[in-house]
């Protein structure tokens, strides 16, 4: 699969569990990836953390349902969740048609910041992704 890059403003990062963070400032918004989209088909359901939940890097953060499986959405970085998209409530289907734009998930506001460090840029992220991982 080829993984499209919409350019946004703010940085990148990539989880191997398939998330990503794009940090503005102290607040990452995140969502999980095309490729994670693509994998788990059509999302019917997601299930948002709660609003100012603290949460620790690589923690359970919220779930994504699909035809085809349930998954967990992981915590890239420890932080305050501070902003829901409530949008997925109605629409689910953006986490497959826009996975890196309209489907994020939820934004935290960054406790540590240099847990960004040991995440992967886009370069590291397209190669796992061509390995089937």
């Amino acid at each position: 699969m080829h993984i499209i890059k919409i350019k946004k403003e703010g940085l990148m990062k990539y989880t191997s569990q398939h998330e990503w963070i794009r940090v503005e400032g102290n607040v990452g918004i995140v969502g999980i990836t095309e490729y994670a989209a693509h994998q788990l088909g059509d999302v019917v359901f997601t299930e948002l953390p709660l609003l100012g939940k603290i949460l620790a890097k690589g923690a359970e953060a919220a779930v994504v349902e699909s035809v085809r499986a349930a998954s967990e959405v992981y915590a890239p970085v420890s932080g305050e969740v501070i902003e829901l998209n409530n949008a997925l409530e109605r629409q689910p289907d953006l986490v497959n048609t826009d996975p890196i734009g309209a489907g994020w998930f939820f934004k935290i506001k960054l406790s540590n910041p240099v847990e960004l460090d040991g995440l992967m840029e886009e370069p590291a992220y397209q190669f796992l992704t061509r390995q089937g991982h």
